[in-house]
């Protein structure tokens, strides 16, 4: 028998009861498999790396980048959903999704995913450089076949997400140089890093729907306690390394400024959850997440284009 109280049964019960099916336009189902809000934030971090790298901006294919940046993030976020369907009726947030919901067959979003991958190889390899293809391929693969299925066995599979997510930076900088340097990787560290706490961030207020979801995170799996302590273990390097950007070269004096202060403000935010964190601390620290990095990343542009 399960010990869970009748409560909590009788939510995922609900949960799992099948959602009145809307009607809703098919090509709004496709475009929301891509999940448009990531897609462009990756393809804004992507033509990043292309202004930040070194290198006269108008010779870059600037075009063929957009393109294929959107294809590749695009097909990984349809095969994702396409993988997730049992998982995502479950939580509140994803379950009106157009897989879950009943509105779309598997078959269509498997086709469409590989489709979008199928394309957007070729035009990252031919069009734009053979190692932006590479890193597309590795940030495709690794966040499909490794991030998606281990979400359900182990909180490692946060770090491999976060290897996908921290690569477009990589893609415009290949884009321009055809190679990867110290500045690169200090701008694949930055984004590697943020997207820890982020994510933790994110567990410790919506544990209860991931739980549900049979997803394994790190308050679930060694206790809110450690999970604080790791965010601010990340924050703090995610912040020393935002600020080697300008020895490196990648940006100047104003953007070490604004790196200083508004990393030092999300940190002294975060060290406050070691001692009174709670789901409030967690929620205003996500919300924080959101708007540190657009800020720190428009500062770098700007910075680095003059």
């Amino acid at each position: 028998m399960s010990g869970r109280p009748a409560r909590a049964r009788g939510s995922e019960v609900a949960l799992r009861r099948p959602v009145a099916v809307e009607h809703v336009p098919a090509w709004r189902d496709l475009l929301a498999l891509v999940k448009p809000q990531i897609t462009l934030f990756n393809l804004v971090t992507a033509l990043g790396g292309l202004a930040l790298a070194p290198g006269d901006p108008s010779d870059a294919p600037w075009v063929a980048l957009a393109i294929g940046t959107v294809l590749i993030v695009g097909a990984a976020n349809a095969l994702n959903m396409y993988l997730e369907r049992d998982i995502d009726c479950l939580m509140a947030r994803t379950r009106r999704r157009p897989l879950p919901s009943g509105r779309m067959d598997p078959s269509v979003a498997l086709a469409f995913g590989v489709a979008l991958a199928v394309l957007a190889v070729p035009i990252l390899t031919f069009l734009v450089h053979p190692l932006t293809g590479l890193l597309g391929v590795v940030a495709f693969l690794s966040y499909v076949c490794l991030y998606t299925p281990l979400k359900q066995r182990t909180t490692v599979a946060t770090l491999i997400g976060s290897v996908p997510g921290a690569m477009p930076p990589l893609l415009g900088w290949t884009a321009m140089t055809g190679s990867l340097d110290a500045g690169a990787l200090a701008l694949f560290g930055v984004m590697f890093l943020w997207q820890i706490p982020h994510f933790h961030a994110i567990a410790l207020f919506r544990r209860k729907e991931y739980d549900r979801a049979g997803l394994k995170i790190l308050p679930s799996e060694r206790g809110e306690a450690t999970t604080r302590h790791a965010i601010v273990f990340y924050l703090a390097l995610q912040v020393q390394v935002s600020l080697l950007l300008t020895p490196l070269g990648v940006a100047g004096r104003w953007y070490l400024l604004v790196a200083a202060v508004l990393g030092g403000g999300y940190f002294l935010y975060g060290l406050r959850g070691i001692t009174s964190g709670g789901p409030r601390w967690a929620r205003t620290l996500f919300l924080l997440s959101i708007a540190y990095l657009p800020i720190l990343f428009l500062a770098l542009v700007l910075d680095g284009a003059q």
